[in-house]
């Protein structure tokens, strides 16, 4: 593979890895906005606080992402946007549904800041809703017919309940006392519907696709590709195992919400094998819609920089804001 071959690889591999980010560090927040109904006034502000130095932040990764998109691959971004244009409007009011009411609900009076807790829910719900959707539209090619779209269906519900077990585990790591021993009580309710659903998803989309399905059920691919579900189930069965014993309120409080970052981490292993060499599965070759090799190659040099630089301050910021969080307030 000569250069110009490798560079939208390499981009490929890049987009990947920052919608992998994005969904597991937005997908947390978001979980915890789904949850913010069930709380009490005092431990909403709690819950609010826990991913307040992080949340913006994280959706820096969804702007990478879909930046690498429509500069390095820009038939894609076409093809995608153009089949996805309600979705994504959908997510974009409630990400800035989420960002108006993190704002407006600390400064607001007693009585209008339930109005801003549930736009904060809402916003979170949406946003959830709309990505699951667009996920399982573009597993399947974006394909048109009743059963991509009740598989794309089955994504946007299974999606929030992901977030709501993620955001759940993310609370038992930030939060103590009654609001930890709640969110232990959230993430078991949440486990069982995450569960059935990943598995219904596993069988129905080697059914939906018949290029996933030839990926995963030829031979040798097959036994090779055995560690993936397996792993992903012990990591959910781990995770169930450490919910069930009194020391997730203790040293054990991150075991969970590792485990269910590895599950997402597989997941998005699987489905980068399930494309590749696809952008638009089925329709499009990264390299087809690639842009012109010069052209990858200066957005390359932006890169070198500002994908370092967006890691730095992830890390240095999660460093920062580590502990127990407390209550959210503005002097």
């Amino acid at each position: 593979m000569n250069w110009g071959e490798a560079l939208p690889v390499i981009f490929m591999g890049l987009m990947g890895l920052s919608m992998l980010a994005y969904v597991v560090l937005d997908g947390y927040d978001l979980g915890v906005g789904l949850l913010l109904h069930r709380a009490t006034d005092e431990q909403k502000d709690v819950m609010v606080s826990s991913i307040g130095p992080f949340w913006d932040a994280n959706e820096t990764w969804l702007v990478l992402g879909v930046g690498i998109l429509l500069i390095a691959f820009p038939k894609a971004h076409g093809m995608v946007l153009q089949a996805l244009y309600l979705p994504v409007a959908l997510m974009l009011v409630g990400l800035i549904l989420r960002g108006v009411a993190f704002d407006f609900r600390v400064k607001a009076m007693d009585q209008h800041k339930p109005l801003w807790n549930f736009a904060f829910f809402a916003g979170s719900g949406l946003a959830a809703a709309a990505q699951g959707w667009m996920l399982g539209r573009y597993i399947t090619g974006l394909a048109d017919g009743w059963q991509f779209m009740l598989f794309a269906a089955a994504i946007a519900l299974l999606l929030p309940a992901a977030y709501v077990l993620l955001g759940a585990a993310w609370l038992i790591m930030k939060t103590e006392d009654q609001l930890q021993r709640h969110a232990v009580r959230w993430a078991k309710l949440a486990w069982p519907p995450v569960v059935l659903g990943m598995g219904l998803i596993s069988l129905a989309t080697p059914l939906v696709s018949a290029t996933v399905r030839e990926r995963w059920f030829s031979m040798p691919e097959f036994i090779a590709l055995l560690p993936i579900p397996l792993i992903t189930l012990a990591a959910l069965a781990g995770a169930r195992a450490v919910l069930n014993s009194p020391r997730v309120l203790g040293r054990a409080c991150w075991w969970p919400f590792a485990l269910i970052i590895t599950v997402f981490v597989l997941g998005g292993i699987g489905l980068a094998y399930s494309l590749y060499p696809y952008v638009v599965i089925d329709r499009l070759t990264i390299w087809e819609a690639a842009s012109a090799t010069e052209a990858l190659a200066v957005i390359a040099i932006g890169c070198a920089f500002t994908v370092p630089a967006i890691a730095g301050y992830t890390v240095f910021s999660y460093r920062v804001f580590r502990g127990k969080a407390k209550a959210l307030s503005y002097a």
